[in-house]
């Protein structure tokens, strides 16, 4: 048996919090998802057994902020119980005080974040049935955060991450519009995204494209190339390689049938071996 809930975030948190998810498989017999590179970090609550990881090439750490990727990992387990805070991408930041590019590429277990609010969060949640109590306490644990952050570039890189997800843009365009040289924006942008501005522009092509390509599977590839901004199709073949390890075809072969209940989680994963519900 296996479930899948989302639950959306209150008003006040909803500019940094896309939304709360909370995954329950009992025991499948060799199940696996292919995680992507999405644009956005999380913070998770596992419950369940613990989940192998093909990028790490061991186990992930129970309960761990996920850092920016630029490839794809495979995951492997047989039981799940995860709770998962999916964060804008520029949302960690907010309530993470670190560098977000210190995590890149990286599951840093929350004991390691020296920080005893969220272990005591995680105690509170290991203990909690109801999945709306649980969203209530990871709320009071993120506003408590949320008015002691001193957001003076943030309105700035909303803006430029509001006019990639809009129409692309390039790096010297989008510093332009956030009155900061280049390599101002690009060290900003890194450190509260925690990707450097092209690779996110690339990412965000990619999830575009893979939506395009989902909602629209007879769409041709030299169409598809032309509307995402690709040079070409064999521009767009090697993006969906490297961030997918799939070519497009092969990539729509994976996916669960395309759902507008599950399109946030479709964009982080694929490949999966049952239908989650």
């Amino acid at each position: 048996m296996d479930k899948f809930q989302i639950i959306q975030p209150s008003a006040l948190l909803a500019p940094y919090v896309k939304q709360y998810w909370f995954l329950w498989v009992d025991s499948v017999a060799n199940g696996s998802q292919r995680a992507i590179p999405c644009g956005s970090m999380g913070l998770v609550f596992n419950r369940g057994d613990k989940i192998y990881s093909s990028f790490e090439k061991g186990f992930q750490p129970r309960s761990h902020l996920f850092g920016q990727s630029t490839t794809y990992a495979d995951m492997y387990f047989e039981k799940l119980d995860l709770i998962i805070v999916v964060f804008q991408p520029i949302g960690a930041k907010v309530f993470f005080s670190m560098p977000m590019d210190e995590l890149r590429g990286q599951n840093v277990e929350i004991d390691a974040l020296s920080d005893s609010q969220i272990m005591e969060l995680e105690d509170r949640l290991m203990a909690i049935a109801d999945n709306q109590t649980c969203v209530h306490q990871i709320e009071r644990f993120l506003l408590n955060r949320l008015y002691r952050f001193e957001a003076y570039n943030y309105k700035r890189l909303t803006s430029a991450i509001g006019t990639i997800n809009y129409s692309g843009n390039n790096v010297s365009t989008l510093a332009h519009e956030a009155c900061l040289s280049q390599k101002q924006f690009k060290r900003i942008f890194t450190d509260y995204v925690g990707l450097n501005p092209k690779e996110f522009l690339q990412i965000a092509r990619f999830s575009k494209t893979t939506h395009t390509l989902q909602t629209q599977p007879l769409i041709s590839l030299d169409d598809l190339a032309y509307k995402q901004g690709y040079y070409d199709r064999s521009h767009l073949i090697k993006d969906f390689k490297t961030f997918s390890g799939y070519k497009p075809t092969e990539f729509i072969a994976n996916c669960d049938p395309y759902s507008d209940y599950m399109s946030l989680f479709q964009t982080f994963f694929i490949d999966t071996k049952y239908q989650l519900k």
